[in-house]
C-alpha cells in the first residue's frame, strides 16, 4: 500500500475541524492518570489534547472538570486559578467558573444582573477508570458508552498506569507500538532480565524454534487482530495475537506469569503526543514486587523526570546512548529501556514521518492494514457513519497466545480465546515436559 501525502496528512493530523480530528472525537479516550487530580481542590493541571488546549481540576465536591484553558474575560490561563469553595476563579479579575465550564460568578457585576449565566467555557466530561481520566471531546449527540477496556473496568489494586510525552506525532508511536518483528531486533538483549518482560521456557522456546513468523493481519470488531504464527512441531501452530483497537489502543499477550500489558497514543499535538502504558491483571492483584519495577520505570514504563512527564533518557541527551554496551551486546541499540528504545528509534523518524517514502514489506502487513482501517473510518464519517470501536462489546478484547492444530484458522484461534479454550502457549507441552 502506497500512501500519498494527502492520506498521510489525514492519518496524522487531529486539531479540530481535521478527518482524525473527527475520528478521535468521536472516543472517550486517555486524558491524564488520575493520580495528577487525587485531591479536591488540588491544583488545576494543564492539558492539551488533540491541538486544544485545556485545564483539568477536581473541585471541593471531588467533580471532574476538563474546560478551555482560557478565561473568557480576557484569556487569562486558568492554570494561574484558585480551586476553591467549589469552582476554578481566575486570579485576574475573579471570574469564577465550574466544573461544566458555566460561569457562575463575575465579582464586578450585580449578581441579580444575570450576566454570569450567559457566560460559559467549552468543557468536556472526565470519567475515573483504570487509573486514567477518560474525556470525550465530541458531539454530546453521539456519545459513546463508558470505557470499557479490559483494564478500565477493573479494581486499583489489579491495574497501573502511567504517561510520558513522546516528541512525534501519534500515529508513528502508535505504529511502533504495533510491529511487533522490532524486538528481535530493537529490543534484543534487552527483555531477558526484565521482570515485567521476562520470557518463560516454553514461549522461549517456540520462540527460538520458528525465527521467521508469519503475519496474519485481519479485522476485529473493534480493529484488528495482529496475529504472529509460528510453527510448533510438525502438527501446530504457536500464535501470539496483538489487539489494536480504535482509535489508539493496543493490547499484547504477556508470557506466563507476567502481566497483561498495553498502550494508547493519545495526540497532544501533530507533532507530539501521550504514550499511557498499562500492566494489569485480570484475576488477581499486582504483587509488592511488581508494582515497585512499575514504578522504577521497568517493562513497558519510563523513568521520569522528578515532577514531570518526560523521560530521563529523551532526544536532547541523545537518550543517553552508549556505544560500549552496544558493542559489548548488553543492548542492541545501544539505549536502554525499552519503552527509551521504541521513543529513540520513532522520533528520529522527526515529527511526522513522511509516509509516502516508504519500502514496505511482508512483515508490515499489521501496519498497511491498520492504516486502511483508519482511512476507512475516515470515509465512513464523512458518509455519516459512526466508527468501529465505540461499544463495550467491541472494547472487552484480550491479547493472547496459544498452540494450536495447523489446520485451525485464526478466527476459529480468536473464537476458541474469546470463549475460554485456548489452550495458553506455556502449557504446550510434549509428556516429556519439553516444548511440543
Amino acid at each position: 500500500m502506497h500512501i500519498t501525502p494527502e492520506q498521510n496528512a489525514a492519518l496524522t493530523r487531529s486539531g479540530p475541524g481535521t478527518p482524525m480530528g473527527r475520528l478521535f472525537r468521536s472516543y472517550w479516550i486517555p486524558a491524564l492518570l488520575a493520580s495528577e487530580l487525587a485531591e479536591p481542590d488540588g491544583a488545576p493541571v494543564r492539558v492539551t489534547l488533540l491541538s486544544e488546549k485545556l485545564v483539568a481540576f477536581r473541585d471541593s465536591q471531588g467533580r471532574l472538570g476538563l474546560v478551555d484553558e482560557f478565561c473568557a474575560h480576557r484569556g487569562v490561563s486558568l492554570w494561574f486559578g484558585r480551586n476553591e469553595e467549589s469552582g476554578l476563579r481566575c486570579p485576574y479579575h475573579g471570574w469564577k467558573y465550574e466544573v461544566t465550564g458555566q460561569c457562575v460568578e463575575v465579582p464586578s457585576e450585580p449578581a441579580d444582573s444575570g450576566y454570569c449565566e450567559r457566560i460559559a467555557l467549552k468543557a468536556y466530561p472526565l470519567l475515573d477508570r483504570g487509573g486514567v481520566l477518560w474525556t470525550y471531546m465530541g458531539d454530546p449527540a453521539t456519545q459513546p458508552p463508558e470505557p470499557a477496556h479490559d483494564w478500565a473496568t477493573l479494581p486499583a489494586g489489579q491495574v497501573y498506569a502511567s504517561k510520558r510525552i513522546q516528541r512525534c506525532n501519534w500515529l508513528q508511536a502508535m505504529e511502533g507500538g504495533l510491529d511487533s518483528i522490532h524486538s528481535s531486533f530493537l529490543h534484543r538483549y534487552s527483555v531477558g532480565e526484565d521482570p515485567l518482560l521476562k520470557r518463560d521456557p516454553v514461549s522461549a522456546a517456540l520462540l527460538k524454534g520458528d525465527p521467521r513468523p508469519v503475519f496474519i493481519p485481519a479485522e476485529s470488531p473493534g480493529g484488528l487482530y495482529i496475529a504472529t504464527r509460528r510453527n510448533a512441531g510438525d502438527e501446530q501452530h504457536y500464535w501470539r495475537v496483538t489487539q489494536w483497537l480504535m482509535p489508539c489502543f493496543n493490547l499484547f499477550p504477556p508470557y506466563a506469569g507476567n502481566p497483561h500489558g498495553g498502550h494508547a497514543w493519545v495526540p497532544i499535538d501533530d507533532e507530539s503526543c501521550w504514550t499511557f502504558s498499562v500492566d494489569y491483571h485480570p484475576d488477581r492483584a499486582l504483587s509488592d514486587a511488581e508494582l515497585q519495577a512499575m514504578h522504577e520505570g521497568c517493562g513497558i514504563h519510563a523513568q521520569l523526570q522528578p515532577g514531570r512527564f518526560t523521560p530521563l533518557a529523551h532526544q536532547g541527551n541523545d537518550y543517553l546512548m552508549d556505544r560500549q554496551a552496544q558493542t559489548a551486546r548488553l543492548t542492541f541499540s545501544g539505549v536502554r529501556s525499552i519503552p527509551i528504545q521504541d521513543a529513540a528509534i520513532q522520533e528520529s523518524m522527526g515529527p511526522v514521518e513522511d509516509r509516502s517514502r516508504e519500502n514496505l514489506v511482508s512483515t508490515d502487513n499489521g501496519i498497511i492494514k491498520t492504516r486502511l482501517r483508519l482511512l476507512n473510518a475516515l470515509q465512513g464519517l464523512e458518509q455519516g457513519l459512526l466508527p468501529p470501536g465505540r461499544d463495550a462489546s467491541q472494547q472487552r478484547q484480550r491479547a493472547f497466545s496459544a498452540v494450536q492444530p495447523k489446520a485451525m484458522k485464526l478466527a476459529e484461534v480468536v473464537a476458541l480465546a474469546a470463549a475460554g479454550a485456548a489452550e495458553p502457549a506455556e502449557a504446550a507441552q510434549d509428556a516429556s515436559g519439553r516444548p511440543a
